[in-house]
């Protein structure tokens, strides 16, 4: 039971417990300090800042440029996806510490500049943005692996309102944005985003955005071996020229169609034999060489049948890997992994929050989300041997980012007095010294 009298209220457990919201400077991301450090130590956002043009008056300038971006970039990683968390967060002791500004300075960037901020951006800005993200890729291999596996996956973006080339897809049966997106295959890292009209297929631009990478891959690390992976989405048959043309190697998955059933059907008898005679799982390959209509030459093409208790299943890709069928076909499944890093990106820092009118807006907006990721990704690479080595970024936020803390100002310093029965005390000191560099006006104690 709760009892509320002018803005306290009162819980009743075995005592009279009152609760008010006059706890004056605290604030619950302090956690947020690890990622200013380590945004410092990689001038990432300040990178980002180079990127991006100010056309406003010298005189009415009140955040600059770098204090908007962070802003904007650390309420994504903190939760607060929507602009409209400003209004609130633009006087939270620690958002203003992590800007630079004392308890006692002007706030930060309130909802209509961060508006005005998304919706002044161009088309040159967001090209060097792009670019600029997959430099930051680029520079996060300091020593080449031997193979580069670029895993592209489109997902939908749902909206609400009148968004700019935002249209009804009837196999998503909602109006949506359908984004491309591209990761590193076996880091997890997120290479690019594209945002791109709602009614587009799963396919398009995807050849050049890919001709595009391979060139900056190329130019980075001309002997490493770049693999393309893929789902039916992207049967294309200009892709795999393209790849073929320039010694890239891919596997694809393929839409069925009765050639192809009929291709692996000699497969699924012996499959349904093994399974009526053992009732246990059946998994079995075979390859064969296949040419579509629109194909110039014969594929090579696996095909898997398997058989459980809810009946048969055919799957068919299209490589030109040399592997044996079994061998290709777990390579493909690894692009699983893809998907759960399109829910962190989506799920845990709400990419789909596309809720600007202007298609470019909405553009960047994705943008900062995947900067969001490429920075939430960077400390998670230091997570390892940790306790939160394999966590999500939501569980990274929710244990090492959103941390109680009260801010005091004394006339030389921010003082940062976080939570005494915080769990993790000892990682966070850990990180906090691996990421520290000098002159930082904030300084914390555990």
């Amino acid at each position: 039971m709760t009892e509320c009298k002018q803005g306290m209220f009162s819980f009743f457990v075995k005592r009279n417990l009152a609760v008010d919201f006059k706890g004056g400077a605290i604030s619950s991301d302090a956690g947020l300090l690890l990622v200013r450090q380590l945004d410092e130590k990689l001038g990432f956002t300040a990178g980002m800042v180079e990127c991006l043009e100010d056309g406003r008056h010298p005189s009415y300038v009140k955040q600059s440029q770098l204090e908007i971006v962070r802003q904007r970039l650390y309420q994504i990683i903190a939760g607060y996806e929507d602009g409209n968390d400003a209004d609130s967060l633009r006087h939270d002791p620690v958002f203003k510490g992590i800007a630079g500004r004392l308890l006692s300075e002007e706030p930060l960037a309130s909802q209509p500049t961060l508006s005005r901020f998304e919706n002044q951006v161009t088309v040159k800005e967001l090209y060097r943005l792009a670019l600029y993200l997959l430099q930051v890729y680029l520079s996060s291999k300091k020593v080449a692996a031997s193979r580069i596996i670029v895993d592209i996956d489109a997902t939908a973006d749902e909206v609400h309102g009148q968004q700019q080339l935002s249209f009804f897809h009837g196999y998503y049966d909602h109006q949506v944005y359908h984004p491309l997106l591209v990761y590193d295959g076996e880091t997890g890292e997120l290479i690019t985003a594209v945002l791109r009209p709602g009614n587009v297929h799963a396919s398009r631009s995807v050849v050049a955005i890919v001709k595009r990478l391979v060139k900056k891959l190329r130019q980075a690390f001309p002997d490493v071996k770049i693999v393309v992976r893929g789902d039916a989405g992207f049967a294309l048959p200009g892709l795999y020229d393209y790849c073929e043309a320039e010694g890239l190697e891919y596997v694809i998955g393929l839409i069925t169609n009765d050639r192809l059933l009929a291709s692996a059907e000699a497969l699924a008898e012996r499959v349904r034999a093994a399974y009526a005679e053992s009732c246990l799982k059946q998994r079995q390959f075979t390859e064969a060489l296949y040419q579509a209509d629109s194909w110039a030459h014969p594929r090579r093409v696996i095909i898997k049948v398997e058989h459980n208790e809810k009946g048969i299943n055919r799957r068919f890709l299209v490589t030109n890997l040399a592997t044996v069928p079994e061998e290709v076909y777990d390579f493909y499944a690894l692009r699983g992994d893809c998907e759960n890093r399109i829910k962190e990106l989506k799920n845990d820092l709400k990419a789909d929050r596309t809720s600007c009118h202007r298609f470019l807006a909405n553009q960047f907006r994705l943008l900062l989300h995947a900067a969001a990721y490429v920075l939430l990704h960077s400390l998670k690479k230091q997570l390892q041997g940790t306790v939160l080595a394999n966590a999500q970024m939501g569980t990274i936020r929710c244990q090492l980012l959103k941390i109680g803390a009260q801010v005091v100002q004394s006339c030389r310093r921010l003082w940062v007095h976080l939570a005494g029965g915080y769990p993790l005390q000892s990682l966070f000191v850990t990180l906090a010294r691996r990421f520290s560099t000098r002159g930082k006006l904030i300084e914390s104690t555990a």
